[in-house]
């Protein structure tokens, strides 16, 4: 039962909706004790011949009344107990998202997708149960029971009702153990299907990639393994919820023997009138569902129990990166400074970068180049504080970004990120998804200016076109230009485009390029790439070799060092024209 302990929180909260709903659940199972009572009495009147068609009369309309006053109050603690859990559910998968939106992206690369959606699914529904289903059965098995255990010990027979009573405790030890062992499997059970989620998620995902590497087969045989064990684990669960029932029958079947036996005897013996039987055998009927309530409590709790705990265990994470005491609400601008000694991933000890002095006038325009894995991801991600630094410093406009809050701080920035993410919306939701209130006019200009409008009108539905989920239907061109439209829509203060033009024609990129600079004239731009053609226009280009700035300068400085930048721009140079040349022929 210590999910409702876990759960007092919430049910403070909602505290008049559970204590009306409780009212009338109560209400409800003193109303449903009255009709066998009636019929005792009925059975008792027509065995001394006393009843007359008036007082049949009367006592049917007395049960008819009995009946519309039991529809409105089963009516009201529904409303009210399965109305809260539903708010509970609510209540905790917006405190999940919220609590996804604050933690580190460190977070997210150990954590499978699949599995975070178990836990704002599956997980979640069950403590809903616990909340909605596990509250009736728990107030209804202990008033309904303790109400008829009460009224046939003071209305028929209290020495009847000891008797009756007395496997009980044999039930309780039972339903107990059993919990027990729902508990644990129920846990294991929502493990798999987490894995199970996450690999429909990738295999989804990477249906085109599965294709055309003719993987299905395989990909197939893994989820039929996944899904093989979801079941097994699931069936474990079954077993233990399938003996419930029959050992509550069971149960309740030696009760009723032991109330015919000995209720038969007081008959006989004329301490019991065969109404009084009547009524008894009738209110162990209405025992018998709370004594199956009580089982099905215990499968309820402990699935609850069982879920509330990984949700815990994932909103007790801690965030990595967090808003510094009395940071600053306002949106830095100025010029963008690197001074960091050192630097490595916080579980890493590896140095991803060291001796890194950058600074960046506002309006001018940074180019990061370099060999693959040469820190330049990291050197960018840094200004989004993805991860906060170990030593030295990083500011814009002389303020440190870690004194700046963070939402001050994005909103600084426009973001071009290598993996370009789109969602299940129309072209012109996600231009605007960082100003949804934009105007058509406004999405169609940074449309051209990421040379992709003309694109988007060759589309049958034109901005109005529904892209797949992460931008499938669309190629890696025409996803990284509306991913450049999106970021130029903000109009930031600094822009980053992290290698954001690798899948663009030569062409294509020096328009994107010249839009930028007129575009941009007062605002500061920094982009990383492998192609050098775009950054050759930058007004400081540095070089990364394994974290360090091996070459700084400008276009013309860097070719005149006859370094990494000059030999990789001849090369580059020498690739165009050959591509040129093949063209031609």
């Amino acid at each position: 039962m210590r999910i409702f302990i876990d759960l007092w929180w919430f049910f403070k909260q909602e505290r008049l909706k559970y204590s009306l709903g409780v009212l009338f659940l109560m209400l409800s199972s003193f109303l449903s004790l009255i009709p066998p009572h009636v019929v005792g009495v009925l059975v008792d009147d027509i065995r001394t011949k006393s009843l007359t068609p008036v007082l049949l009369g009367k006592w049917i309309l007395f049960l008819v009344i009995i009946g519309v006053i039991y529809y409105f109050t089963g009516f009201l603690w529904r409303q009210l107990i399965f109305g809260s859990s539903i708010i509970l559910a609510n209540q905790l998968r917006n405190d999940l998202y919220k609590h996804f939106t604050k933690l580190s992206p460190n977070f997210f690369q150990k954590r499978r997708i699949g599995d975070l959606m178990a836990h704002a699914t599956n997980d979640v529904n069950a403590v809903q149960g616990a909340a909605g289903e596990g509250i009736l059965t728990l107030v209804d098995s202990m008033t309904m029971g303790t109400m008829v255990i009460m009224t046939m010990s003071a209305l028929i027979s209290w020495k009847l009702t000891i008797i009756t009573l007395l496997p009980m405790p044999i039930m309780v030890m039972l339903t107990m153990y059993y919990g027990a062992l729902l508990h644990k499997r129920f846990g294991r059970a929502q493990a798999a299907f987490s894995d199970l989620n996450d690999k429909v998620q990738e295999n989804v995902s990477g249906v085109r990639v599965i294709k055309a590497f003719g993987e299905e087969k395989a990909q197939i045989k893994m989820f039929q393994n996944a899904s093989r064990d979801v079941v097994n684990k699931n069936i474990a669960v079954a077993k233990i919820d399938s003996l419930f029932d029959p050992t509550i029958t069971f149960i309740v079947a030696i009760c009723y023997f032991l109330a015919l036996i000995f209720g038969a005897k007081y008959v006989v013996e004329g301490s019991m009138t065969i109404g009084g039987l009547t009524s008894f055998t009738l209110y162990l009927g209405q025992l018998v569902w709370p004594m199956l309530a009580f089982g099905f409590l215990f499968n309820i709790v402990e699935r609850g129990s069982a879920s509330y705990d990984r949700i815990r265990k994932l909103l007790a994470i801690k965030p990595e990166i967090t808003d510094k005491k009395g940071a600053s609400a306002k949106i830095p601008s100025g010029a963008v400074e690197y001074a960091i000694p050192r630097f490595h991933y916080p579980e890493s000890a590896a140095e991803v970068l060291s001796d890194i002095q950058i600074k960046v006038e506002q309006g001018q325009t940074l180019g990061i180049v370099g060999k693959t894995g040469a820190g330049k991801t990291t050197l960018l991600r840094l200004l989004l504080r993805e991860f906060d630094l170990q030593e030295g410093k990083l500011c814009i406009g002389g303020t440190s970004i870690s004194d700046v809050t963070l939402e001050a701080l994005r909103s600084a920035i426009g973001y071009v990120p290598q993996d370009h993410i789109l969602f299940s919306a129309t072209i012109a939701e996600n231009i605007a998804f960082a100003k949804p209130e934009a105007t058509r006019e406004e999405i169609e200009r940074v449309a051209k200016l990421a040379s992709i409008h003309e694109d988007i009108l060759h589309f049958k539905e034109g901005y109005e076109t529904i892209v797949g989920e992460r931008g499938v239907t669309l190629s890696g061109g025409q996803k990284q230009r509306i991913s450049i439209a999106r970021a130029l829509l903000a109009h930031p203060e600094i822009l980053i485009f992290d290698d954001s033009l690798s899948a663009v024609d030569a062409r294509t990129e020096v328009s994107i390029l010249q839009a930028l600079k007129r575009e941009r004239s007062n605002k500061t731009t920094l982009i990383s790439a492998h192609r050098l053609s775009a950054v050759e226009h930058a007004d400081l280009i540095i070089v990364l070799e394994e974290g360090k700035i091996i070459e700084q300068g400008t276009h013309e400085d860097l070719i005149e060092q006859h370094g990494w930048y000059a030999e990789m721009y001849a090369h580059q140079q020498l690739e165009s024209l050959v591509s040129e040349g093949g063209q031609k022929a």
